[in-house]
């Protein structure tokens, strides 16, 4: 197992990085407030780890309520909040509940939430199941449920006790959903260390082959790079926002296609793309630097564009992004590859061009 930490003075967490880890309730146990957990999870992945979850907090003493919502990015709204909150006020859970995230990006995101907003906070924990949310969402506090009209435009800053990465649940995860963690994967190689986007370049075979050895590594090195840069800015005024890199266009991508028709890292995979034409013809890519990035794209089965949307409703969702300020987009894009920065001034021609071209 490997440990790394957000370090985040009062609310600095470890991150539990092995395989095995969803049967280790000591791993736990140090971080739960109280006697009662609330485990949040949905109907994939319950028949495949909640009662292994379960037996071994409820055998260390632990009062253990099951809350198990729908699967799926549709469901990340108030409704599926609301249940949430009728499971923890049936079961009478009160402030020194804690409440653990058993299940990929919209689970971790939908009950950081409720964790955030219940009786004004609870503790929660994070226990993902997917890659990309073991890389990405399930570190650094961002809590949140859609809106129609923009994706994640409700939530909290809610930093996690723990967070434990089991590399073992990728091994029941769905082939689509794999490639789509890779994206955040090799998101965080083209922001911020080429050496690693180098390696995902020498090693998306092994990955995608799920060699173990191979994940881990993966999980590790983004975990580290996020967790450095959710230690310098946690809620998002500064290089946090670094974090989005394909993310304004990807976003556009999931609210015009409707949550759920596409995975969130295919929407980034083609969002980082865009990201980098545009970057392009403002002068810091090259041709073939944006060649390289379509073909670690390629290579990993995901998306690298978007047809059929229209340029206009294209702008006008980016405009509801949450790194707009008054009412201009701001874009993450690169100045060099494994270098990320933030741009407002970017000319209408030259995002108009990237739009024709990929949308």
């Amino acid at each position: 197992m490997h440990t790394l930490h957000v370090e985040l003075g009062s609310r600095a967490y470890p991150i539990h990085i092995g395989g095995g880890l969803i049967d280790q309730a000591e791993l736990m146990v140090p971080f739960i407030q109280g006697e009662k957990v609330a485990v949040v999870t949905n109907g994939t992945v319950a028949p495949l780890y909640l009662k292994r979850m379960t037996a071994g907090l409820s055998a260390d003493g632990l009062d253990v309520v099951s809350i198990v919502l729908p699967d799926g990015e549709s469901y990340k709204n108030w409704e599926t909040l609301n249940r949430v909150y009728d499971g923890l006020l049936d079961a009478r859970c009160d402030r020194q509940t804690t409440l653990v995230a058993l299940g990929g990006g919209v689970i971790g995101d939908l009950a950081g939430f409720a964790a955030a907003t219940y009786q004004r906070g609870i503790p929660y924990i994070q226990v993902p199941t997917t890659l990309l949310a073991q890389v990405d969402s399930s570190v650094g506090g961002k809590t949140a449920i859609n809106h129609p009209s923009g994706k994640n435009m409700i939530g909290a800053f809610h930093q996690p006790r723990a967070v434990l990465a089991d590399v073992s649940t990728l091994a029941t995860l769905p082939e689509r959903e794999l490639r789509a963690g890779l994206a955040e994967v090799i998101k965080h190689g083209l922001l911020r260390d080429i050496g690693f986007f180098e390696w995902i370049e020498s090693n998306i075979a092994g990955l995608l082959a799920r060699d173990r050895a191979a994940l881990v590594y993966a999980v590790q090195r983004s975990c580290e790079i996020k967790a450095q840069i959710v230690g310098l800015d946690e809620r998002e005024t500064g290089a946090r926002a670094l974090l989005n890199l394909g993310h304004t266009f990807g976003h556009a991508i999931e609210t015009a296609m409707g949550y759920g028709a596409w995975l969130h890292g295919e929407a980034v995979a083609a969002g980082m793309v865009m990201a980098a034409d545009l970057s392009r013809r403002l002068g810091s890519l090259s041709v073939a630097d944006v060649r390289r990035v379509v073909s670690l794209l390629e290579r990993a089965g995901l998306p690298v564009c978007a047809r059929g949307l229209r340029a206009t409703r294209f702008i006008d969702l980016m405009r509801v992004d949450k790194k707009a300020a008054a009412g201009k987009i701001r874009f993450v894009l690169l100045e060099r590859m494994g270098s990320a920065v933030i741009r407002g001034d970017v000319p209408q021609e030259a995002l108009r061009a990237t739009l024709d071209a990929y949308i």
